[in-house]
């Protein structure tokens, strides 16, 4: 039976990951919990809104009410990267050559490794961020479609147009595919190679949640009684295809998902605080945790996939071994 280390914290947990196998929590009220040697925390922003890992996984990058975006390592240092006054800082995203991009109202801008900033407006609210795998290209959600920018250049960016509110968007790890999560509880998706669209429906509630199963074979997502995982492994992807549904449950809905790094499983967190690992070959389903207090709201793999740390809304965290 996996054994569960809790901790118990004071409000929402907006991100809960390892940073080079150390659990960190990050809190709305922009405080930053680590389990290292202890439970030790730090003061990051007056309000936090975003957190994510730095591509080189050596730090966790944080936006927060205040206009500040800070990295935080190891030793709990909070390194200020950028602040912008009065400007809360909605959506984050890292690339892998060092830069990061972050986003308030109509405006992203992108942080370059040598800290030179570029600034890029756009007609509407950003509302998400990714970089492309090679972190050349960055997609900019907003509503009605996607921006994509190159922004080490000039160039002129690509829009890719579909009506509605566009919150938060993916690329695949083949670069094949861009996914966004839609405020009409859907999904969107181009083929990048001709623009080809693709409509993933049928949701219940809104997309929060969504993670890439290791080989990018499998989008797993939440917003339903389970968690509903599209195939990704064709050329036309999930177009005409049927999704895999994991861990369904009649009393409660999906809230946060996490693919296993090496195996072809998934972490299925719940509005109830309940986690099952489900598996995509045979649909078998494990419970690692009992419901708790609070809706799941952010679940990570360390990166041997022997631990998951997860957070809730309502600061019922902790860390699952399922090796014990």
């Amino acid at each position: 039976m996996p054994t569960i280390a809790p901790l118990d914290l004071a409000g929402h947990c907006v991100d809960a990951r390892f940073i080079q196998d150390v659990p960190f929590f990050a809190l709305a009220d922009g405080s930053v919990h680590r389990l290292d040697n202890g439970h030790k925390t730090v003061e990051a922003h007056d309000g936090l809104l975003c957190a994510i890992a730095a591509f080189d996984g050596k730090s966790l990058l944080t936006s927060g009410e205040d206009g500040r975006v800070c990295s935080i390592g190891l030793n709990g240092e909070v390194t200020e990267l950028s602040r912008i006054p009065r400007k809360w800082m909605t959506a984050l995203a890292a690339a892998p050559n060092g830069a990061i991009a972050y986003a308030s109202g109509k405006t992203a801008w992108v942080r370059a490794p040598d800290g030179s900033v570029r600034e890029l407006t756009h007609e509407r609210s950003v509302e998400g961020l990714a970089f492309a795998p090679k972190g050349l290209r960055l997609a900019v959600a907003r509503y009605n479609g996607v921006t994509l920018h190159w922004p080490a250049t000039n160039g002129t960016p690509t829009e890719l147009e579909w009506k509605g509110a566009h919150v938060s968007v993916i690329f695949s790890p083949d670069n094949r595919f861009l996914v966004t999560s839609m405020q009409e509880n859907a999904l969107h998706g181009w083929r990048l190679e001709d623009n080809r669209h693709m409509r993933m429906t049928g949701y219940p509630n809104k997309v929060k949640s969504w993670s890439w199963s290791p080989k990018g074979k499998w989008l797993a997502t939440s917003g339903a009684p389970a968690t509903v995982v599209w195939p990704f492994s064709g050329k036309d992807g999930p177009m005409g295809k049927a999704p895999l549904e994991l861990g369904t449950r009649g009393d409660s809905t999906v809230t946060a998902v996490a693919c296993h790094p090496v195996e072809d499983i998934v972490a299925i967190g719940y509005s109830d605080g309940m986690i099952l690992v489900g598996r995509f070959g045979d649909q078998k389903e494990v419970l690692l945790r009992r419901p708790g207090r609070g809706a799941i709201s952010s679940m990570d793999w360390d990166r041997t996939g022997h631990r998951l740390v997860f957070g809730s809304e309502s600061g019922d965290c902790g860390v699952v071994d399922i090796t014990a």
